[in-house]
């Protein structure tokens, strides 16, 4: 393939390489010019063109790209038509997606020309999920490279492994000193985690923490799958679940595994079935170690104990609020609440006009949402504002407030939130969420919320909910939840924190200034008319 510039009377036939604007638009690159293209060009003063000619044995790069896809032959999945060079596997149904590293590896070693992007292996994929995407990189590719690509794929390559529908009985072991709502929970939680993948709980047994109780409760288990959550972690192939599930004639393939949380796993087997010794963590939604192990059993594949010895790799999870120790220590001491008031948004709803910037009791609104949170009894303020932000800085001069500039803030709030704890210096007891748009807030809800919290053992989440039940912000998080607010992606609040452990989260009634938001010009003109 030829890529040059050349005169508009060589150019047709050719493909364009560069989009250029016309009298009538735009003449966008990959199109194959025509006599009307070139005369548009002429038109806007164009006298050249960048174009790539093919030459003998070059395949245009959607025909190219189609011919690799269709090589892709494996279960569950489904390909798009050609746009641009580039196709996209589709996953078919719910299941585990399977790859051969070694084949995608050589795959993509063929030529430049010729790639393949996927989600990690044995990646658990939804219906519609996008799991790889074909792309063809220059316009057009030469037939020998695309045959050795094809020659290299099989239909083991990338599959979709589907959840097979399955029946799994649960086994609950208690102490005289477990509170009874715990195993409520615990039985919620499991049930919660298997539905996703086509696995049914049939019975839920709850017997004693003990050898032969565990022993008899397997014996009388008649499902597909097995699973036990023993009311103390497992701490050695001897324990009470392992021992257990031996004494009832099952063996024990695992015990342990190299991923956190999830450490304390046993994987086990009796008459045939598998059995699964939950570890601690599974308590919580949260992701875990169990979660790879039982995705696997319900798609079908293999997992023994070279499987889990290969879980290593990317085996560290994110931080989950209520391990006994956490992974990373505090190197200072708690101190206090921390208000994080995010500013980086654009007022994009606002027509041109800075929201932030506008009057309100005769200071900007964000100058006055900050003095509210530096009023209350949280012991400091971090703002954050976006790129080149200088009218904002300067709204705020003169405030004892930490100014942290998030250069991502476009990627949206989570980056600006992640900004803000990155930014901390110290671990406070617990962190505000809150917008620097909302003009009734007061340093009544600050306080209240803090109050509160200080109330409530363990590792609470407090949130303000209206009387019509509606949430809204400040929202207060223990510290024990940082890691999890800096790993949440895109546009989105912390509300997936909430969801995934809905036990932490107390509401606190308040009024309707919670959800009182200034970010568009109705909103204000409404705010507006009411005031004296």
């Amino acid at each position: 393939m030829k890529f040059q510039s050349v005169d508009l009377a060589q150019a047709v036939g050719h493909i364009l390489a560069h989009s250029i604007k016309v009298t009538d638009g735009v003449l966008k690159k990959g199109n194959v010019l025509t006599d009307v293209d070139i005369a548009a060009l002429s038109k806007a003063g164009q006298n050249f063109a960048t174009v790539a000619m093919l030459e003998k044995g070059d395949i245009a790069e959607n025909e190219a790209v189609q011919r690799l896809a269709d090589a892709f032959t494996g279960a569950h999945m489904r390909i798009t038509p050609p746009v641009a060079g580039r196709i996209n596997l589709i996953a078919e149904c719910d299941g585990i997606l399977s790859l051969c590293p070694k084949t995608i590896d050589a795959f993509n070693t063929v030529d430049e020309a010729i790639t393949i992007a996927t989600l990690p292996n044995y990646a658990r994929v939804r219906e519609g999920m996008l799991l790889a995407t074909l792309k063809i990189i220059p316009y057009a590719v030469h037939d020998d490279l695309l045959k050795n690509a094809t020659s290299i794929i099989d239909s083991k390559t990338v599959e979709v492994h589907r959840f097979k529908e399955r029946s799994c009985d649960v086994i609950l072991t208690k102490t005289s000193e477990l509170k009874p709502s715990l195993l409520t929970k615990a039985e919620r939680v499991i049930k919660t985690r298997v539905s996703p993948l086509g696995l049914h709980v049939e019975t839920c047994n709850i017997v004693e923490h003990t050898e032969a109780a565990v022993s008899n409760a397997l014996q009388n288990a008649k499902s597909d799958m097995v699973l036990i959550l023993g009311a103390s972690a497992t701490s050695d192939r001897r324990d009470v679940v392992p021992a257990g599930v031996i004494a009832a004639g099952g063996s024990v393939t695992r015990f342990g595994m190299p991923v956190d949380p999830g450490n304390l796993l046993v994987l086990a087997k009796h008459d045939d079935r598998p059995v699964v010794g939950l570890p601690g963590c599974a308590r919580s939604p949260a992701i875990n170690g169990v979660d790879w192990v039982i995705e696997r059993l319900c798609a079908g594949l293999p997992i023994e104990n070279d499987e889990i010895a290969k879980m290593g790799v990317g085996g560290l999870l994110k931080e989950i609020p209520d391990r006994i120790q956490p992974r990373l220590q505090k190197s200072e001491p708690s101190s206090g609440a921390t208000v994080i008031m995010l500013a980086a948004g654009r007022s994009r709803r606002m027509y041109g006009d800075d929201k932030l910037l506008r009057n309100v009791y005769g200071i900007p609104l964000l100058r006055h949402c900050v003095q509210t949170a530096l009023a209350s009894d949280a012991k400091e303020c971090v703002v954050v504002i976006g790129k080149d932000a200088d009218k904002h800085r300067k709204a705020l001069d003169g405030l004892p407030v930490k100014i942290v500039e998030a250069a991502d803030a476009d990627l949206g709030m989570s980056a600006s939130l992640r900004a803000g704890i990155l930014a901390l210096d110290h671990t406070p007891e617990s962190v505000l969420v809150a917008f620097s748009d909302m003009p009734d807030l007061s340093k009544y809800h600050f306080n209240t919320l803090i109050t509160k919290c200080n109330s409530i053992g363990g590792k609470p989440i407090m949130c303000p909910v209206t009387q019509n039940g509606s949430r809204g912000h400040p929202v207060l998080f223990d510290a024990a939840y940082l890691e999890n607010l800096t790993a949440l992606e895109g546009d989105v609040g912390a509300k997936s924190i909430l969801k995934s452990v809905p036990d932490a989260v107390h509401e606190v009634q308040m009024d309707d200034s919670v959800i009182l938001d200034l970010d568009t010009p109705e909103a204000w003109a409404a705010w507006e008319a009411k005031q004296p």
